[in-house]
């Protein structure tokens, strides 16, 4: 998701830095912009200057740092959305009215590769729940902080409501993805403020 403005923060030489975070970082970087299949350990260890023993003795496995690299990812992401959410105050309904301007601006970023979670789930087997387990509880923290801001806004049926924005949230990312156009984020705005404004009247 690569939220967090990375170019701002001062960065130690490398050799001070934890071979954990290095490998992190690296594989960060090439499984969002590459793709989890396409990386393989040799590419992720050149590019953290490690020991491929050191990523197994770390991670256990390549599958162990990408569910790594996903809980640090949805953990930066979930506090940008949520300060971006919440941040600047107001009534519950303008917090939500705020989803498209927020997704607009991760959109139009140039390391915007879509959600790593969608991507995860997308790339792996399908019969192997692991990936989906993890995109669900991702989409929990996120879902269940839109229905509080629903209920708190005296919205009828406050899950369905969150659960609803959810999907156009979803499918804002995807579609963002596929065309490199952040105005799919004006498109899932409409789309938001037409779900709220109906559950006001409900």
């Amino acid at each position: 998701m690569q939220v967090a403005d990375r170019a701002q923060t001062t960065e130690e030489p490398r050799e001070l830095v934890p071979p954990r975070e290095r490998l992190i970082e690296a594989a960060t970087r090439l499984f969002c912009r590459y793709g989890v299949n396409s990386i393989g350990v040799d590419a992720i260890v050149e590019a953290a200057a490690t020991a491929k023993t050191t990523l197994y003795k770390v991670f256990g496995s390549k599958d162990g740092l990408v569910e790594a690299v996903l809980e640090r990812e949805g953990r930066t992401w979930r506090a940008w959305f949520l300060q971006e959410l919440d941040g600047a105050g107001g009534e519950p309904i303008d917090r939500l009215r705020r989803i498209g301007p927020i997704l607009k601006i991760w959109f139009g970023r140039d390391d915007f590769y879509g959600c790593p979670f969608i991507n995860a789930v997308a790339e792996s087997d399908k019969s192997d729940d692991r990936m989906r387990t993890l995109a669900i509880a991702h989409k929990q923290v996120v879902l269940a902080r839109l229905s509080a801001l629903c209920r708190e806004a005296g919205l009828a049926d406050p899950d369905q409501v969150a659960h609803t924005l959810g999907i156009v949230i979803d499918g804002a990312i995807v579609a963002a993805l596929i065309t490199r156009n952040p105005g799919a984020a004006d498109a899932a705005d409409r789309a938001c403020k037409a779900i709220l404004s109906a559950a006001e009247a409900a």
